[in-house]
C-alpha cells in the first residue's frame, strides 16, 4: 500500500474563532495547523496513539482571516528523519493566490512509554524533487538544531 502523505482539512471561520481585530486568533490558527500536521503524520505512520508533536515552527500569516471564510488546510510531509515526521501546512481560501498561513511542525513517533522509535518511512526521490521547497525548508529548520529527531 502506497503512504498517505498528505492531508486536506476544511474549516469554517466563526465568530468565536476571531481576535480583538475581528480576524482569525493567531492562536485558534495554531490549534488547526497542528492538528492538521497530527493528523498527516498519523495517517503516515497508522498509529495516531505513537504520535507526539515535538516542535511547531514559523507559522507566517500573509493575508487576514475572516468569519465566515471557509479555509483549506493542505498539509504534506516535508521531511522523514529516523524517528521524526516533519510536515508542512498551507492554509488556502478560494479566490486568493498563493497561501494565506504557512507551518512547519515536527512529530516523533514514541513507544508506550514515550520512547523514540524508527518508524522506517522513507521519502522517493520523485517526492523530493516534486516537494524541493517544503523540503529543502525542513532540512534548514532541522540544521538549526534539533536534529536529533
Amino acid at each position: 500500500m502506497e503512504p498517505i502523505l498528505e492531508s486536506v482539512i476544511l474549516h469554517l471561520v466563526r465568530p468565536e474563532d476571531l481576535n480583538h481585530h475581528g480576524t482569525l486568533f493567531a492562536g485558534q490558527m495554531a490549534k488547526w495547523l497542528v492538528e492538521a500536521g497530527f493528523i498527516t503524520a498519523s495517517r503516515l505512520c497508522g498509529k495516531p496513539q505513537d504520535v507526539v508533536c515535538v516542535q511547531v515552527n514559523e507559522m507566517n500569516f500573509k493575508k487576514p482571516v475572516n468569519s465566515g471564510d471557509i479555509i483549506e488546510l493542505i498539509s504534506r510531509v516535508a521531511y522523514l528523519g529516523a524517528t521524526s515526521i516533519t510536515v508542512n501546512s498551507e492554509v488556502h481560501r478560494r479566490g486568493d493566490k498563493g497561501a494565506l498561513i504557512s507551518n512547519m511542525a515536527t512529530f516523533v513517533t514514541v513507544d508506550g512509554k514515550n520512547k523514540p522509535y524508527k518508524h522506517g518511512f522513507s521519502l522517493t526521490e520523485e517526492y523530493i524533487s516534486k516537494n524541493k521547497g517544503i523540503y529543502e525548508a525542513a532540512v534548514k529548520i532541522r540544521t538549526r538544531g534539533n536534529a536529533g529527531f
